[in-house]
């Protein structure tokens, strides 16, 4: 194989690939290789290259044992770290006097390790969440075995604790088959016509008595004429359910939650004919800090209130993927001391 035909075999691979012969200098990279590694990289000696010794070791075995070795190379695209993972196959008859050569081809694996990630941080989340009222459980049925046995003031109080964490176990566990749910029907786009008002109204209808509780005044504004769209209604009322409730148990204390329906023929956000629902609290709002990572899974922007008003953290995750099954957007707006508005954009 001519040198021409080496380098044309090389850009021909659909990855950054190099090869290093026996002389220990790459003899060919192809224009991803360059892009990951640095440009003018052909005739280098690869260690002054590759400078990540899990690299050199395993190029370095490769070229001593003629056989196949394996390892990773980490970068940064100027964005965020990235894996690569290094496969290393020995080709003879090429390079310096034919005596052979390491052909080695960098596989993008970020997206797995971030995948890997997530499941990891997801299983971590999950148990500590389980294990809070779990131990408070265990604890509680111990010392009504123990020391309260015949107390029956304290029992009754350790009996209602154990209700409640008993009730937030459900919630929790509740909301992981919820989140399944959706996600596994994410891609799938909903056929069913709902009339939005009603849907709000009805949704209002069944808060109200958890806002009267909370001394919070409900007012729905929307147009006169009926306001229809392609949804599932059931998960609808399950997005405005929570975005309202979250208005009451968190926004209460400015004394009302307002729900705006402001329809367009023509939305920037959606291109086209949308639908905007506010949910609009006076409450004492979100530190900017918190925004971006609201709708991440457990993330809460007062861990302390929100566990103690029955949150789960998996609320707005929830809402989410709802939203995205019906091509739409959310959007928060915040300020510290004057409330908060959570934007639902439907396209119709």
């Amino acid at each position: 194989m001519s040198d021409d035909q080496l380098a044309e075999f090389v850009a021909a691979i659909p990855m950054p690939a190099l090869m290093v012969d026996q002389t220990e200098r790459i003899i060919a990279a192809n224009t991803d290789a360059m892009t990951l590694l640095s440009q003018n990289i052909v005739g280098r000696h690869f260690a002054t290259i590759l400078r990540q010794p899990q690299v050199i070791d395993a190029i370095e075995q490769a070229l001593r044992t003629k056989g196949p070795a394996k390892t990773r190379h980490l970068s940064n695209d100027g964005a965020q770290d990235t894996t690569f993972e290094v496969e290393c196959r020995y080709m003879s008859g090429v390079g310096a006097v034919s005596g052979g050569a390491l052909l080695a081809i960098f596989q993008d694996v970020t997206h797995v390790e971030q995948a890997s990630q997530m499941r990891r941080d997801f299983v971590a989340n999950v148990s500590h969440e389980l294990r809070t009222p779990l131990t408070a459980l265990m604890g509680f049925i111990e010392t009504l075995r123990g020391p309260a046995r015949d107390d029956a003031v304290a029992r009754d109080r350790f009996l209602q604790i154990m209700n409640d964490e008993a009730n937030r176990m459900n919630r929790l566990v509740g909301d992981l088959l919820s989140l399944n749910r959706v996600e596994s029907e994410e891609r799938v786009r909903p056929k069913e016509q709902i009339e939005l008002k009603g849907l709000l109204q009805s949704t209002l209808n069944s808060l109200r008595p958890l806002a009267e509780d909370a001394e919070v005044q409900l007012t729905l504004t929307a147009p006169e004429d009926p306001v229809s769209l392609t949804g599932d209604n059931d998960q609808l009322r399950q997005v405005f359910t929570n975005l309202i409730e979250n208005g009451i148990k968190y926004g209460g204390s400015g004394g009302s939650v307002e729900i705006r329906v402001l329809p367009s023929e023509r939305d920037s956000a959606m291109r086209g004919p949308a639908v905007r629902v506010q949910v609009i609290d006076k409450g004492p709002g979100i530190d900017a800090v918190h925004l971006p990572r609201l709708t991440e899974r457990f993330y809460r922007a007062d861990s302390h209130r929100s566990r103690q008003l029955g949150g789960t953290g998996l609320g707005l995750a929830i809402v989410k993927h709802i939203i995205n099954r019906h091509r739409g957007r959310l959007r928060v707006e915040s300020d510290l001391g004057k409330g908060t508005t959570f934007t639902v954009i439907l396209p119709r």
